[in-house]
C-alpha cells in the first residue's frame, strides 16, 4: 500500500486525537453538536485521504451562524457551561475545516488542550485522567510533528518527544500540585455527582427514585481501629430533616421562623450512651449544604465541627449544615453513638411546626386516623405509651395491608390533590418517601409530633480497601415522632414493608448497563469482583491525590520547618518556587542558545573581541576575512592579530591533529590574541 503524504498522515492523526478528546463529552453535548462534529471530522479526514480541497469561507461562515442558532435554539444562551462546551466543540471542529497553515494548526492544538481540561469540569475520576493524558499526550505528539516541517518524521519519533518532555515537566507539575494554594470553591469547581444524589432541602413523590437509579458511592467511612462495625440496619446517616407539608411537597423549616426561639430554649446534647464509633468521612460532592453523618453525633444543636476549611453547624433538627454546598470532596473526622435520645423531652411551642399539615387536604387519611385514635385500646394509655401504640399501629397496618414496595409506584396527584389518600387507600405502591410521607401525615393527625427525616441507610456488606461504601442507591427517608418524656423516636415504615432492604441495609438496585448486564448474566462473581477492585483502585486515587488538602499543605510545611505554616508562608512558598522554576527555565534557554562545541565557543569569543575593534565579524565569514577586516581597518598596527587569526585558522584545517586547539593551548591564544588586541582597542576608543 503507498504510505500517506505527509500532510495527510498528520492531519488524520490530528483528527482521531480531536475525536479522543471530545469522546468524554458526548454525553453532556446536545445530540445535534456530537453528530455534526462526528460528521465534520469524518468529512476532514476524506479530504485529507484524497487531497482536496477545504471548503471555502462562505461555507464555514453558513455553518458557523447554523451552530450559534443550534445553541441558541437548545441552551437559550450561548454564556455558561453547556453552551460554552457546545461551543468550544463546534469551533474546533469548523477549525480543521481551514487547516492551511502551521498558525492555523496551531489554533486547533491549543483548543484541544483547552477541551482536554474541561473534562474535569464533569468528573475527576482515575479513568478520566488517564484518559486526558493520553489525549495530551497525542496533541503534544501532534504539536512536535508541527514543529518538525522537513521530510516525514515518523509518528513514534514524535510520540517519543512527546514523552520526555512531559517527563521533563512531571517535577514542576507535582511541585506546583503540592504547594499551589487550593482556593475553594474555585479548586473545587468539578463534581462528580451534579443531579445524582436526590436529597434535598425538600421531597416530592418520585424524588428519591431518581436517586434510586444512581449505583454511585456517595461516602465512605473508615473507622478507628478496634471499633465493631454497626449492623447494616443500625447505619443512618442524617441528613435534611423536612418538616414543613403543602400536601405535594416536603420542606426543612426555616432557622428563624417564629418557633424556632422555642427549640432553641430546650435545645440540649443529645443523650448518648455505650460506646463511641469514632470515624473519618470522605463525602463525595452533594451540591447540598447538608453533611450527612452517622446518627447519633453527641454534639449539641449550634454547635460547630470543622470539615477541611468549612465550618459546620448543627441545626436545630440535628442535621449538620454547611455555609455552602459541597461542591468539592470532603473529608472530616466525626463520632457517633448508637443508643441515644434525642429531646426535647417536655412538651413546648417549639414542637408545634411539626403537628401541622396542609388544610383541605388527605380527608380520608385524616379521617382513618381519628378512627385509629378513638380506638378503644388506647384510651387508658398515659402520654408516654399512647404515642408509641399508635406507631406500632400504624406500622402494623402498613405491615398487614397489602403495600407494595416497588421502585416504579408511577406518579401520584395526576387525578387528584390528595396524594396521600391516593397512595394510603387506592394504589398502595411506594418506596421509602411514600410510607414514611404518609406516616408522618398520619401521626400528626392523630395529634403526635412527627417529621420525615432523609439521609441514607446501609452500605456495602464487605468493606473496600477498609472503607465502609454507602451508595447513592442506599438513599432512604424515615420519620421520627415525638414522645413525651423520651423526646424523638424513629420510624422506618419501610422496614415494616421491606423488611430486607433495612435488615441487610441493601441498596435499591439500579438496572445494569449492557456491559455490566453481559459480564453479570456470564459470571456474576467476576462482575463483582472486577467492580469492587476498580473502586478500590478509584478510592486511593481520591484519597491521595484528589483528597489532598489544604490541610495537607499545611502538615507538608511542618515537616518542611515551619512552625505555624498559614496562607502567606504557602503563598511564599508558591512564589519562590515558581520564581525558582523561572529562573532555571532562562537559564536552560541561555544555555541552549550558546554553541556547544569549542570551534564555535572559540568563533564566538572571537567575534565578540572583534566588535570591541570595531570590525563587524559576521558569522559566516571565515578567519582569514576577519584578518583582512582588521588590517583594513587598523592598517599595519593589527598585523600581529591578523597573523594569529592565521595562525589558528592554519591550525584548525591541519591535515595533522591539531594540538593548538586544545584546552590550555587556546587559553593561552587568547591571552595573546588579548594583549595584542590592547593598544588597538586604545586607538579605536579614542577614534570614537
Amino acid at each position: 500500500m503507498k504510505p500517506l503524504p505527509r500532510e495527510a498522515r498528520d492531519t488524520l492523526f490530528l483528527l482521531a486525537v480531536i475525536a479522543a478528546a471530545v469522546a468524554p463529552h458526548a454525553e453532556h453535548l446536545p445530540l445535534w453538536c456530537s453528530a455534526i462534529t462526528a460528521l465534520v471530522l469524518l468529512w476532514r479526514g476524506v479530504l485529507a485521504w484524497r487531497s482536496a480541497a477545504l471548503p471555502g469561507r462562505w461555507t464555514l461562515l453558513a455553518a458557523l451562524l447554523l451552530v450559534l442558532g443550534l445553541t441558541l435554539l437548545t441552551h437559550h444562551r450561548l454564556v455558561g457551561r453547556e453552551p460554552g462546551l457546545t461551543m468550544l466543540v463546534m469551533l474546533m471542529a469548523l477549525k480543521t475545516m481551514e487547516l492551511r497553515a502551521r498558525r492555523d494548526a496551531f489554533v486547533v492544538f491549543f483548543l484541544g488542550f483547552f477541551l482536554v481540561l474541561t473534562q474535569f469540569l464533569y468528573s475527576q475520576s482515575l479513568l478520566t485522567a488517564l484518559w486526558t493524558l493520553a489525549t495530551v499526550w497525542g496533541l503534544l505528539a501532534a504539536l512536535i510533528l508541527a514543529q518538525m516541517p522537513v521530510g516525514q518524521p515518523h509518528l513514534r519519533l514524535a510520540a517519543r518527544h512527546a514523552a520526555r518532555n512531559t517527563l521533563w515537566g512531571l517535577p514542576v507539575m507535582v511541585a506546583l500540585y503540592l504547594l499551589f494554594p487550593r482556593i475553594g470553591p474555585l479548586w473545587g469547581v468539578p463534581s462528580d455527582a451534579t443531579g445524582r444524589t436526590g436529597l434535598s432541602n425538600q421531597m416530592e413523590f418520585g424524588g428519591v427514585a431518581e436517586l434510586a437509579n444512581d449505583d454511585s458511592i456517595a461516602l465512605r467511612l473508615r473507622f478507628e481501629p478496634g471499633v465493631v462495625l454497626p449492623p447494616p440496619w443500625a447505619l443512618y446517616f442524617r441528613g435534611p430533616v423536612l418538616t414543613l407539608f403543602d400536601g405535594r411537597t416536603w420542606r426543612a423549616r426555616a432557622a428563624g421562623d417564629a418557633f424556632s426561639q422555642f427549640s432553641r430554649r430546650s435545645a440540649s446534647p443529645p443523650e448518648v450512651a455505650g460506646p463511641r464509633l469514632r470515624y473519618e468521612l470522605t463525602l463525595e460532592p452533594l451540591r447540598l449544604p447538608v453533611v450527612p453523618l452517622l446518627e447519633m453525633s453527641p454534639e449539641a444543636p449550634g454547635s460547630e465541627l470543622q470539615a477541611g476549611e468549612l465550618s459546620l453547624r448543627r441545626g436545630l433538627d440535628l442535621q449538620w449544615q454547611a455555609p455552602r454546598p459541597i461542591t468539592e470532596r470532603l473529608r472530616l473526622q466525626a463520632s457517633a453513638y448508637l443508643d441515644y435520645r434525642i429531646g426535647p423531652l417536655q412538651a413546648d411551642l417549639g414542637l408545634q411546626p411539626y403537628l401541622e399539615l396542609p388544610p383541605s387536604r388527605n380527608p380520608r387519611t385524616l379521617g382513618w386516623a381519628s378512627e385509629l385514635r378513638r380506638q378503644p385500646r388506647f384510651a387508658d394509655l398515659d402520654a408516654s405509651r399512647l404515642p408509641v401504640a399508635l406507631a406500632d399501629a400504624v406500622l402494623a397496618h402498613v405491615r398487614s395491608e397489602e403495600f407494595i414496595y416497588t421502585l416504579a409506584p408511577g406518579r401520584y396527584g395526576e387525578t387528584s390533590p390528595h396524594l396521600v389518600d391516593e397512595f394510603w387507600f387506592d394504589r398502595r405502591l411506594g418506596f421509602c418517601e411514600h410510607f414514611a410521607s404518609a406516616f408522618v401525615v398520619v401521626m400528626r393527625a392523630m395529634g403526635v409530633p412527627a417529621r420525615v427525616v432523609t439521609g441514607f441507610q446501609g452500605a456495602d456488606a464487605e468493606l473496600q480497601d477498609g472503607y465502609l461504601v454507602v451508595r447513592n442507591s442506599q438513599a432512604h427517608a424515615w420519620a421520627e415522632y415525638w414522645v413525651p418524656g423520651r423526646g424523638w423516636l424513629r420510624a422506618d415504615p419501610t422496614a415494616a414493608v421491606a423488611p430486607e432492604r433495612i435488615r441487610g441495609g441493601q441498596p435499591l438496585r439500579p438496572p445494569p448497563g449492557p456491559l455490566a448486564g453481559a459480564l453479570g448474566q456470564v459470571n456474576p462473581a467476576l462482575w463483582l469482583q472486577m467492580r469492587r477492585a476498580w473502586e478500590t483502585i478509584n478510592n486511593r486515587w481520591q484519597q491521595a491525590v484528589l483528597g489532598y488538602s489544604r490541610s495537607d499543605q499545611f502538615d507538608l510545611l511542618k515537616r518542611l520547618g515551619w512552625s505555624a505554616p498559614d496562607w502567606s508562608a504557602l503563598g511564599q512558598l508558591s512564589a519562590g518556587l515558581i520564581a525558582l522554576i523561572a529562573a532555571a527555565g532562562g537559564l536552560w534557554a541561555s544555555w541552549q542558545a550558546r554553541p556547544h562545541d569549542a570551534w564555535s565557543r572559540q568563533r564566538q569569543w572571537l567575534m565578540a573581541r572583534l566588535a570591541r575593534l570595531g570590525i563587524a565579524a559576521q558569522a559566516h565569514q571565515g578567519l582569514r576575512q576577519w584578518a583582512e577586516l582588521l588590517m583594513a581597518r587598523h592598517g599595519s598596527a593589527a598585523a600581529p592579530l591578523a597573523e594569529l587569526l592565521l595562525e589558528l585558522e592554519r591550525s584548525r584545517y591541519a591535515a595533522a591533529p591539531a594540538p593548538a586547539l586544545g584546552l590550555l593551548a587556546r587559553w593561552r591564544w587568547q591571552r595573546e590574541f588579548t594583549r595584542a588586541a590592547a593598544p588597538l582597542r586604545s586607538r579605536h576608543l579614542t577614534r570614537k
